[in-house]
This record gives structure tokens, C-alpha cells and sequence, in this order.
């Protein structure tokens, strides 16, 4: 009964999927929506910016709506007359973390963000949503949009060339990474092109990504600085740069990214993108990725391109860092009573929602980190900045240490991801 109330169910799913044809909703094109995220720890509002049409809608037009529970976040989108769901995506944001702040119990702040969707041909309403601490989805704002408003925004933002690195095919069906530079001045472009190609590299050395490299673009933008460099304020360092890249976000050294997403945004719209990096032109250990916003981190480091590989797990999949014992900016970031969302993370209250099923009979959980289990996938007390109470699956995976390869949990959920957009 129970396999037959699930294969009712994914065939629902599927006759759903298939009922929204993208031609019949949208245009080529892509429609930016800009807005303000502000609130303190315990607060949320939103406030309207703007919108602006953009170029080809490089995303995938077969599954427009999202099969992954995953982001702190997510836009919908509704049309009006049908009042159909025709478009959805979970996301990230730099607010979410910083709700778990010192800082933010004490002072309310505002954060620029963007959500980009197909281009509507018809009147949509757009609502977007915000988990609470329980990882339920609340939401907290709605907007209707006229495709025909004469407030879009129509003509280009910044002009930079942009050129392909590596070409798979139509950007409609394949995964497009953009490469943006932050802090590499007019005379730096050619440093900057080199790194783009050795981080492509190192991204398609590591497993699942070695296996799937003809379902990859990568582009990158020449988009120069005045200055090079990035802003390090613990040392007095300030770089007048493009994207206002920093080092010491939410007062964290090492943790390396831009609050400027409206920047990075009109700069990532020279090319087709599902993923933005950005490249900062510094040795300096350090980065950050927000899923399925952006991916940050330093070109020069010995390190650089286990971080960029380790990042992506974030900014593409939405992979929680399985560390728990460095120095972050962050307390009690998940409520232990609930699963988090984050697909390679448990806190056992709903183990068999997560990788359960990839774990071999006879293997206790939860699992000692001893080396007996050493390569075995278990439920192993740490993670996500916790020593306690937060399981991850293995005793060493890349979005533990940068060094080794992502562990067959996260692997599985990297496919997941490039199957979503490729299939």
C-alpha cells in the first residue's frame, strides 16, 4: 500500500510538471526582481526595489517548479487568472545568517537581494517565503507583477565582455557557471582568465563532477577594478573594487563576500548563468557560498581551489559545512528538536528523510568516529557547527575537510542537483 500511495504520488508530481509548459507562461527572457530584506534576530520584513528584464532565461524549462526542499528561502510564482503555480526556487541569503548573529540581537539591519525568474507573459503574483525555526515556510511578502509595466527596467546595465571557457552546448539545457572578478583591474584580466581556467579545472577533477563535465558551461566576464585587491578590516585594508568584496563578513577573518549582490547581479547578466563565482584577487585564505545565490572565494591561495570546490557544494546544493570545530560567527544555528533542511546534516529526529537508506546493515548509529568506520557512511556526532547533537555522514568529506573528495552522501546529492538541470 505504502509503495503504491508513492508512485500515486510521484505520478501527481509528474502530470504536474507537465501540465506547466513554459511556452505557455513566459518569454525568452529573464525578469530580475530586486527588494530589501531587513529585521533583526527575532524580525523579518521586505520591501520593494525594482525590476528589470535581462537576457535569455538560461535556466532549465522543463522542471519550473522545485523538487528540493532545500534554501532558507523561496520565491513562487503565481499567474493570476489560473492562480496556478508556475514557477518556484529555494535560495539563500546573507540575512538568514545573519539572524544568528551577536550583532543582529541588538540592531536591526537591511540586506539588498534578488530573485530572478522567467519572464512572465501574462500577470503573475510573485510571493516570496521565509523558513521559521521550525523549517516550516511562512510567507512574508507578495507582489503583483504586469509584465507590460512600463517601470521594468528595459535597457542594459553594464556592458563587459563575456567569453565562453568551456562549451558543452545550449544554455537552456546545460549548467552555466559564470566567473566574475572582483579586484583584478583592466591590466590584471589576463591573471584573471588563467585562474578561471585552472579553477575549472580543479572543479571537474572532483567526483561527481569529473563524470558530468559535458553538462557544464563555463563563462566568465571581464569586468576590471580600480584597485586590486579586497577589503580586510581587521587590518585596516580597504580596496576600491567592483563587487565590494570583504574579508571579516559578520566579523569572521577568513569569511570573504559581498552584502553588493545588486552589483554582482548586473555584472553576472553579460552571460547566461545558473551559478555565479567570484574570483578575488587575493592570496588570503577564505570564501563563502550562499545556495543559489553566489560562491565566493581568493584566487591565490595554496588552498584556493579545494575552498572554490567546497563552496560550490554550497552555493549549488545547498551542502551544509560539516565542521564543528572552528571558530564562526554563529550561535544556535539550528533548532536540535527539528531535521534540518540541509541534505547531508541530521539531527536524527527524521533520519529516514535524510541518507538512512545509504547506510549498511549492522552500522550503529550514531557512529564513532573511530577508525573502524574510517570510509563508512554512518551518522557522525558533528556538524554544521556543532559538536553536539548534529550528525554528519562520514568521518572526512570534502565539506568537512577541503582536501578530500565529497563523501557518497553529498556526491549523491551533487547529481541530484546536475540531473535537475540537465534532464
Amino acid at each position: 500500500m505504502v509503495k503504491l500511495i508513492l508512485l500515486l504520488l510521484s505520478l501527481t508530481f509528474t502530470v504536474g510538471q507537465a501540465q506547466i509548459r513554459y511556452e505557455d507562461y513566459f518569454t525568452d527572457n529573464t525578469l530580475r526582481f530586486d527588494y530589501q530584506r531587513c529585521g533583526t534576530a527575532t524580525s523579518e520584513q521586505v520591501y520593494f526595489e525594482g525590476m528589470r528584464q535581462e537576457g535569455k532565461w538560461s535556466g532549465t524549462r522543463t522542471r519550473l517548479i522545485d523538487p528540493f526542499p532545500w534554501g532558507e528561502y523561496r520565491v513562487e510564482v503565481y499567474d493570476k487568472t489560473s492562480k496556478k503555480m508556475i514557477y518556484s526556487r529555494g535560495y539563500a541569503g546573507l540575512f538568514s545568517e545573519w539572524q544568528s548573529t551577536a550583532e543582529s540581537k541588538v540592531t536591526s539591519r537591511c540586506f539588498y537581494e534578488t530573485v530572478l525568474l522567467p519572464y512572465p507573459k501574462n500577470p503573475v503574483k510573485l510571493r516570496l517565503l521565509t523558513r521559521d525555526r521550525k523549517t516550516k515556510l511562512q510567507k512574508v511578502f507578495e507582489y503583483e507583477i504586469d509584465p507590460k509595466d512600463y517601470f521594468i527596467k528595459k535597457e542594459a546595465g553594464p556592458v563587459y565582455k563575456a567569453y565562453m571557457v568551456h562549451d558543452s552546448g545550449d544554455p537552456t539545457k546545460k549548467i552555466d557557471i559564470v566567473f566574475l572578478p572582483d579586484g583584478f583591474t583592466a591590466g590584471e584580466m589576463d591573471q584573471f582568465r588563467e585562474s578561471v581556467k585552472k579553477f575549472s579545472k580543479g572543479l571537474f577533477d572532483s567526483a561527481p563532477f569529473t563524470a558530468n563535465e559535458d553538462k557544464f558551461n563555463i563563462w566568465l566576464v571581464e569586468a576590471p577594478s580600480v584597485e586590486s585587491g579586497t577589503d580586510i578590516p581587521g587590518k585596516g585594508i580597504y580596496k576600491e573594487t567592483l563587487l565590494n568584496t570583504s574579508f571579516y563578513t559578520f566579523d569572521s577573518e577568513r569569511y570573504n563576500m559581498t552584502y553588493d549582490i545588486k552589483s554582482v547581479r548586473d555584472v553576472a547578466a553579460n552571460a547566461p548563468y545558473d551559478a555565479i563565482i567570484i574570483l578575488v584577487n587575493s592570496d588570503k585564505y577564505g570564501g563563502g557560498g550562499v545556495y543559489n545565490y553566489y560562491g565566493c572565494f581568493t584566487a591565490y591561495n595554496p588552498q584556493s581551489v579545494g575552498v572554490f570546490v567546497h563552496e560550490f557544494g554550497h552555493s549549488f546544493t545547498w551542502l551544509a559545512d560539516e565542521y564543528y570545530t572552528s571558530d564562526v560567527a554563529y550561535s544556535d544555528y539550528v533548532d536540535l528538536t527539528v531535521e534540518p533542511i540541509q541534505p547531508n546534516v541530521t539531527t536524527l529526529v527524521d533520519f529516514n528523510k535524510k541518507w538512512k537508506s545509504m547506510v549498511k546493515p549492522g552500522t550503529p548509529i550514531p557512529t564513532p568516529r573511530t577508525h573502524q568506520y574510517k570510509g563508512v557512511v554512518g551518522a557522525y556526532e558533528g556538524g554544521l557547527y556543532s559538536a553536539k547533537g548534529i550528525y554528519s555522514p562520514m568521518n572526512k568529506c570534502k565539506m568537512n575537510w577541503i582536501n578530500d573528495p565529497f563523501c557518497p552522501v553529498c556526491q549523491k546529492t551533487i547529481q541530484e542537483m546536475i540531473d535537475y538541470y540537465t534532464k
